[in-house]
């Protein structure tokens, strides 16, 4: 390596190699949860190709290759280590034939997509980069040659004695200067913002752009120095921040409605949220109404292959679950919290909405991704029982949004 040569690596700037590499670690980070029961893997390898597939109709290629490696991650390596693998046998001959016709081919043609992508990047950022180190060099060699002429004119400058009188006629004196002109001296925060207005007062950028055409220096490449070969993480599964979840406003309203008759009873009332991936923003557009049993702290689903059947007919993709708490406040009790754990493994995103008609309240919930997923994850306890306050083990979700122009869709099984 030449003593020329920039270690580009060590200015943080990640090559295209090192870039698939970070998209394939991204895509590694699954882990399967003995406790669970396998066929929600199942489903969730399921949805992990229904988002993998909008994306790639959306053109956001980072994105759906992550699903993809996380899809092989789970079903060629992690689920093995389920104790119930073996009941899935048969879902794992179609799942098989799958990662063979569609998923491998698919991810593989996305990786050399995504590595010529990278690959132009970096090329343009390293040509970009050397045109601004040679302007840079033209700017100070201009700057030199600068320093060296006016060197050279004071030493030719005709020297005046100390001593010498010089006769200075009063009628030639110049005026006085009128102070009034000081007003009309323009200071930065006197620039007009609109209007496309500029002033005569020469700014530095200004001053450095005349002076790179005076000395022949090529104008600054149309290239924005702040730009270079990484990730857009505001829009990427690679941030590790939640996905927006937007929420129909009338969502509550409804469901409400449709447990007005158990809330009578104070019996809880349970849901399931549902709906689709667009734009990297994930939009609850149902509440699908299981065949259940409830009683006034607890509510258990009934028939799970019926959702699962409606979720395949309409193209759907778990995103939480709301219930009633008919005559206690709004909060996640214990078995909440094991009951929305198994939908935050899942799906990062999950919330768990809260109804409380007696106090007129509505919570938001997920457990604490650096804390609570984690613990109940390792709880082992069943039924109602006690979990340490601190630190908090469930938070008010702040990645929703509601939506008043959208109104929720209903898919009530119990009738």
């Amino acid at each position: 390596m030449s003593s020329k040569t920039i270690n580009y690596m060590a200015m943080g700037i990640i090559e295209p190699k090192g870039r698939m590499q970070n998209l394939v670690s991204y895509g590694n980070v699954i882990e399967v949860d003995p406790k669970q029961p396998i066929n929600r893997y199942y489903r969730s390898g399921t949805e992990m190709l229904r988002m993998a597939q909008v994306y790639l109709s959306e053109e956001n290629h980072e994105n759906a290759f992550i699903l993809y490696m996380k899809y092989l991650t789970l079903f060629v390596e992690k689920i093995r280590t389920h104790p119930d693998y073996a009941s899935i046998k048969t879902e794992m001959k179609a799942i098989n034939k799958r990662i063979k016709d569609e998923v491998m081919p698919t991810s593989e043609k996305l990786r050399v997509k995504l590595l010529d992508r990278y690959q132009r990047e970096y090329e343009l950022f390293l040509a970009n980069k050397e045109a601004e180190r040679a302007r840079e060099l033209e700017r100070e060699k201009a700057r030199r040659a600068r320093e060296a002429a006016s060197n050279n004119s004071t030493k030719g400058s005709t020297i005046i004695p100390a001593n010498l009188h010089v006769q200075i006629d009063p009628d030639n004196q110049p005026s006085a200067p009128d102070l009034g002109l000081l007003d009309q001296v323009v200071y930065p925060n006197d620039f007009p913002t609109g209007g496309g207005q500029r002033s005569n007062l020469l700014l530095p950028s200004d001053s450095l752009d005349r002076e790179d055409k005076r000395n022949n220096i090529p104008s600054k490449p149309s290239f924005d120095r702040s730009q270079k070969p990484q990730y857009d993480r505001s829009d990427s599964l690679l941030a590790g921040s939640l996905r927006t979840v937007v929420i129909p406003q009338n969502t509550m309203d409804v469901f409400l409605q449709l447990a007005k008759t158990n809330t009578a009873k104070n019996v809880e009332t349970c849901g399931i949220l549902a709906g689709s991936l667009a734009k990297n923003r994930l939009h609850i557009t149902h509440i699908i109404i299981p065949k259940q049993q409830g009683t006034p702290d607890s509510c258990t689903t009934m028939n799970e292959e019926e959702i699962f059947e409606i979720q395949d007919e309409q193209n759907l993709i778990t995103l939480g679950w709301i219930h009633t708490h008919p005559s206690q406040t709004a909060f996640l009790s214990s078995v909440d919290l094991h009951t929305h754990c198994s939908y935050q493994i899942m799906m990062p995103e999950a919330i768990a909405i809260v109804c409380a008609p007696k106090y007129q309240t509505t919570g938001f919930f997920i457990l604490t991704p650096n804390y609570g997923l984690n613990y109940i994850a390792e709880c082992r306890q069943s039924g109602f029982h006690p979990h340490p306050n601190d630190p908090p083990l469930f938070m008010e979700a702040q990645h929703i949004q509601m939506d008043a122009g959208q109104k929720i869709k209903v898919v009530d099984l119990r009738r």
